[in-house]
């Protein structure tokens, strides 16, 4: 195993704990069990200047970003609040197996912790900034307002579009 899969791996068993005890938040929370219907991005566009975490998906087939207004308690309610829905890995329920829908479960049936080359990464990053891998689950991960969550599908590596850039005060365009 590669450092960066042990490194996810012991980061989403920090977060089953936590899984089990936290109420899930946002719209697209439900379906987290394999069969379940994804739900669909519900916002296109990052967040307002420190109005929320900006949330962006890279399946490698399709990118999509949305907005987790206000302070979510962590980056698996972030990602449930940006409008997407999740399943967990049965027998990993820390460790995020498919978001909206992908992969099929004809890919993964979502039981058992996928192969390193085929999992869901959590990165994270500042406005403008670059990407950064995540050293802990999404689920103890706590991301402030203003700032990106990252997710892609495939061998680890970082979504595949740069966060979306810095904007103004106003939200009007590029600030410093």
């Amino acid at each position: 195993m590669t450092t960066t899969r042990i490194r996810h791996l012991l980061g989403a068993l920090a977060v089953a704990p936590l899984m089990a005890t936290a109420p899930a938040t946002g719209a697209a929370s439900a379906p987290d069990r394999p069969g379940a219907a994804p739900a669909q991005a519900t916002a296109p566009a990052p967040c307002p200047r420190g109005r929320g975490v900006t949330v962006v998906v890279d399946s490698g087939s399709s990118r999509r970003t949305g907005c987790a207004p206000g302070d979510p308690r962590s980056g698996l309610d972030a990602l449930r609040a940006a409008g997407f829905a999740t399943v967990m890995v049965a027998r990993f329920p820390g460790m995020v197996c498919r978001i909206n829908g992908l992969p099929k479960p004809a890919v993964d049936a979502c039981v058992i912790p996928p192969p390193p080359t085929r999992y869901w990464s959590y990165w994270h990053a500042t406005r403008g900034g670059k990407w950064t891998y995540s050293s802990g689950g999404a689920g103890t991960y706590d991301p402030k307002p203003g700032t990106v969550d990252g997710w892609a599908y495939g061998p680890g590596k970082p979504p595949s579009v740069p966060p979306p850039a810095r904007v103004a005060a106003d939200g009007a365009g590029p600030g410093r």
